[in-house]
């Protein structure tokens, strides 16, 4: 069994590799788009089929909610204005341009979600292997943190994802790091000096449009746990979670890069 998953990992990580180098995108999240894509129409009716017609109408409706939601947060960005002032090298003036910095409110991605999630199972497995315990920490952990139609079990799947969400942003964006380039290249934010000022900046701004962000992950990703607690559906309920973010991020990003190498061959566009 260890050599056949080891063997399958390989030869998906090699597909991957060669959707990356010979298509548009990332191929193992082209991958992972189009096993969720194939699993949405099976999910969807078996809505249908335990709850009724009524139901399901009125999850398409409401499902409609957290999309519109994902695609809007996905692609929101703060742009902080950066100028480069100008210098002389030689005969040669450079500098003086006008950029900005885009600061996504969704930073971290799906990885939050991810990581709350794998956290959680420990308990779950802790109990699974120790079914005949009498512990009252594992009788607890069984009552309250196994389940996800649990009230406790939603509040610290969605502190996990506002934690993991901070604490991801925090290492793979470094506001000094940002600010020292900034200095070294001769660019500064309009009205903060650079360096420090710059740096404290950076931060405060990052810290702002995080705290939405994660508040938008875990509204996403408890979803499905709520209508597994309200109609009685199952694990892959189809709307909400990471198979909604899977599928609108990847859509987005191919349907961006299509856009970019279409305009690099003089196109008007991919969606016109």
């Amino acid at each position: 069994m260890v050599i056949t998953m080891t063997a399958g990992t390989a030869v998906i990580m090699w597909l991957g590799e060669l959707i990356t180098d010979r298509g548009i995108g990332n191929g193992m999240s082209i991958m992972i788009f189009c096993r969720v894509v194939a699993t949405f129409p099976s999910s969807l009716w078996g809505v249908q089929t335990s709850q009724g017609w009524a139901v399901f109408a009125i999850v398409m409706v409401i499902g409609l909610i957290p999309v519109a939601a994902v695609i809007f947060i996905e692609q929101a960005q703060r742009r902080i204005p950066v100028q480069y002032a100008r210098r002389m090298v030689g005969r040669k003036m450079f500098g003086g341009s006008s950029t900005y910095i885009p600061l996504k409110v969704n930073q971290a991605g799906i990885i939050p979600v991810i990581f709350a999630s794998s956290l959680l199972y420990l308990p779950a497995m802790a109990v699974q292997f120790n079914q005949t315990s009498t512990s009252p920490v594992l009788q607890f952990i069984n009552k309250y943190l196994v389940s996800g139609d649990n009230p406790l079990y939603m509040a610290v799947y969605f502190l996990l994802i506002i934690f993991f969400t901070y604490f991801y942003v925090s290492i793979t964006f470094n506001p000094e790091e940002v600010a020292d380039n900034m200095k070294k290249y001769g660019g500064f934010i309009p009205g903060i000096r650079a360096g420090k000022p710059t740096e404290d900046y950076l931060a405060y701004v990052l810290s702002r449009i995080t705290f939405p962000g994660a508040m938008y992950l875990g509204l996403i990703s408890l979803v499905p746990l709520i209508a597994f607690a309200m109609i009685n559906a199952d694990q892959n309920f189809p709307f909400g979670g990471t198979s909604i973010l899977i599928m609108v991020g990847v859509a987005l990003d191919t349907v961006k890069q299509i856009e970019s190498q279409l305009q690099q061959r003089n196109y008007e566009g991919f969606l016109r």
